[in-house]
């Protein structure tokens, strides 16, 4: 297997990766509970979300790295660090790159967040919003075998990712919702409670 073959394929578990842990987060702001509800297990969720959440910045910085070993195409260290040069699609790449450091941010402050206060880190952790939409649209529209050749959006792999994708925006939905309906409940039942008599 070429060094972009591998390349490709890591790509794959890094946007698998990412998927699942964005999954985890939504569970966990909503207030999840694997022992109310299914599967009526003990799972610590928060610490699986953590850790799909450093697997994923593992592997996202193992999928550029490996273009190094790329004998076809020649990267350089700088082409993968800041691909505004790249020998093939550098405007691709950029965004890759941009969901890149974004998750590395988002990973940083989570791991700071009692020293930056909830508040604070829960509006810097939305970031993880922009992290899933640049590297769905990186991993859409980036050609795997580094040609010429047009997106074919039906390629399997291609396809994989679509589908993560669409998991995700259900699963966001699924979650405002679920917020909403919750916060609707609650302003009834405190319209519900009498007022206490003076």
């Amino acid at each position: 297997m070429s060094a972009i073959g591998l390349s490709a394929d890591v790509a794959q578990v890094a946007i698998t990766l990412l998927t699942a842990n964005i999954l985890l987060g939504l569970l966990i702001s909503g207030r999840y509970s694997p022992v109310r509800y299914w599967p009526h297990r003990k799972i610590n969720i928060f610490w699986t979300h953590n850790q799909t959440g450093l697997a994923a910045l593992c592997v996202s910085v193992l999928h550029p790295a490996l273009l190094l070993l790329a004998t076809r195409v020649k990267f350089r260290v700088l082409d993968v660090v800041f691909p505004a040069w790249s020998p093939q699609q550098p405007t691709v790449n950029l965004i890759g790159a941009a969901a890149l450091y974004m998750l590395a941010f988002v990973l940083v402050t989570s791991y700071y967040r009692v020293q930056i206060g909830r508040r604070t880190w829960k509006a810097l952790h939305f970031t993880t919003y922009a992290v899933a939409g640049c590297a769905f649209v990186h991993g859409i529209l980036a050609n795997p075998h580094l040609n010429a050749a047009p997106v074919n959006y039906l390629d399997g792999g291609k396809v994989y990712i679509e589908i993560c994708l669409l998991i995700v925006l259900a699963a966001i939905m699924l979650r405002v919702r679920y917020g909403r309906a919750k916060a609707r409940r609650s302003r009834i039942a405190a319209a519900s409670v009498p007022e206490a008599s003076v």
